[in-house]
């Protein structure tokens, strides 16, 4: 055999070597999308966990989590209130301008609209196993129920634990005129009611068997791509644990439901182990808003933060924020830059592989804050702060700006005890700047020494008020919310 022939054979040989590299690297690639859990608590606050300031001894597995992941000391939801936060979390848009708002009661008519894209269709565009256990709340019809709306296995309750008529406030009245407030509490899996009359026994059962769900999900899945959202009832009020975690942290009810939290995330992650998907599936743990303070005792933590649940002031919609994927977020780091629960959906979309919805959405992707990439900014200019259909306050850097606004306050005074809430009063906020990176409980305004900030937040404001509306007036991108109608069913 010739020189020139020996070469050229060497040429083909490794030539066909890359090739075979390439088609394998893909397969594998293709192959193994990372799995993603989204563990999303209710009314949790800022420091009701130990990797925020809360006692360490109730959470040992969150402590695991931000030891062996990332803590964002920043994070925000859209609007502190249930159904509006959740659906910010799913279809990666300001609740605002899907039009849902509050949160949604039993009578409700309306939910997510058969065109929003959900994280679960999201998922399913790339052939993931999805699951949602847990609460709901993006419209309790049929037809806006999870299965309808990108989920392949739904158990959970349609919208918040305290909207059934045996809440302690009501229960010196006849059942009679308690149903008159709120129907039976209703139990799902599936499309299926399974428990038409939740009871309190059953309430304590609730985070048992959403974790026991989630575990068998997994275990089910662990060959293919999962999603799982885990969206607890817990810690909203009225408070339930089970017999198993009931008196076992000593400190109270709220600190054993805390403990309950935990155990259920400690499952997760051992299903995960368990399985040997530890290594490629991201994993999030935060919450829908901050503390409902007015329960008192039955209540987290927003400190150092002002305010909570229902406000707009940073105690209400800053959250705590946890992301673990061994090996691809850095272990026991740390992130302060801004971000917001917008941003996940685009954020899964670039790790999957998936495409954007094609129309507007608000998040962006931030896995260079997730990964820790040196010198990662927010990749958002402002985030924006909505109560009801107004603007409330504009987040940009280190500023946050609060127009005018009456809001709900304690006023100093404590919240209420064994879940009976005490009365709030009405605050109000004129114009004010805060510097939260030297004061996150928004406390100094320094509006006057920095109108050059207040001009150019103000003007951010304006833009967002023309896009998403402001009061009666709506906004140019905003969108029709869902409406019990034929043609607001997604095409089977």
């Amino acid at each position: 055999m010739t020189h020139r022939v020996q070469v050229c054979h060497r040429r083909i040989f490794w030539a066909l070597c890359l090739v075979t590299l390439a088609i394998s690297s893909t397969t594998v690639s293709a192959q193994s999308p990372p799995n993603v859990v989204i563990i999303f608590m209710d009314d949790m606050g800022y420091a009701d966990i130990g990797p925020f300031g809360g006692d360490k001894s109730l959470t040992p597995n969150l402590n695991r989590m931000a030891d062996e992941g990332r803590r964002f000391t920043d994070f925000y939801v859209s609007q502190a209130v249930c159904s509006a936060s959740r659906t910010s979390l799913l279809t990666g848009c300001y609740n605002v301008r899907v039009g849902i708002q509050g949160a949604l009661g039993p009578a409700s008519k309306e939910g997510i609209h058969a065109d929003e894209v959900t994280l679960g269709e999201l998922c399913q565009q790339q052939n993931y196993a999805t699951a949602c256990f847990g609460k709901w709340h993006l419209g309790s019809q049929t037809q806006f129920l999870p299965l309808q709306n990108g989920f392949d296995e739904y158990f959970g309750l349609p919208y918040s634990n305290d909207m059934w008529p045996f809440h302690p406030e009501v229960m010196d009245l006849p059942i009679e005129e308690r149903l008159k407030r709120w129907p039976h509490l209703p139990l799902i899996d599936g499309n299926a009611i399974v428990n038409a009359q939740m009871t309190g026994d059953d309430q304590k059962l609730l985070t048992t068997q959403y974790t026991a769900r989630a575990v068998s999900f997994i275990d089910r899945n662990a060959s293919r791509p999962f999603f799982l959202y885990l969206a607890h009832s817990m810690v909203h009020v009225p408070l339930f644990v089970s017999d198993k975690f009931d008196g076992k942290s000593g400190k109270g009810l709220f600190s054993d439901v805390i403990m309950e939290v935990d155990w259920s995330v400690g499952q997760v992650l051992e299903a995960l182990k368990r399985n040997k998907v530890d290594q490629n599936t991201l994993v999030i743990f935060t919450s829908d808003n901050g503390p409902w303070l007015s329960y008192g005792d039955h209540a987290g933590s927003a400190d150092p933060l002002r305010e909570g649940k229902g406000t707009m002031f940073d105690g209400g919609c800053r959250v705590p924020f946890l992301a673990r994927w061994p090996g691809k977020i850095p272990a026991n780091s740390s992130c302060s830059e801004p971000a917001m629960t917008i941003d996940i959906l685009p954020t899964v979309a670039h790790l999957i592989g998936a495409e954007l919805p094609m129309h507007p959405i608000d998040g962006k992707n931030i896995w260079p804050l997730l990964a820790g990439v040196e010198g990662a900014k927010s990749p958002q200019d402002a985030y924006y702060f909505y109560w009801g259909h107004n603007l409330h306050a504009v987040r940009s850097g280190q500023w946050k700006l609060h127009l005018p606004h009456d809001y709900r306050t304690l006023s100093g005074r404590p919240g209420g005890t064994g879940g009976i809430p005490a009365k709030y009063d009405a605050g109000k906020i004129e114009l004010s700047l805060f510097d939260l990176k030297s004061d996150p409980g928004e406390s100094m305004n320094v509006a006057d020494e920095h109108p050059e900030v207040v001009a150019r937040l103000q003007i951010l404001a304006k833009s967002i008020q023309t896009e998403l509306g402001e009061g009666k007036q709506r906004g140019m991108g905003q969108r029709n919310v869902g409406t019990i109608d034929k043609s607001n069913t997604k095409s089977q």
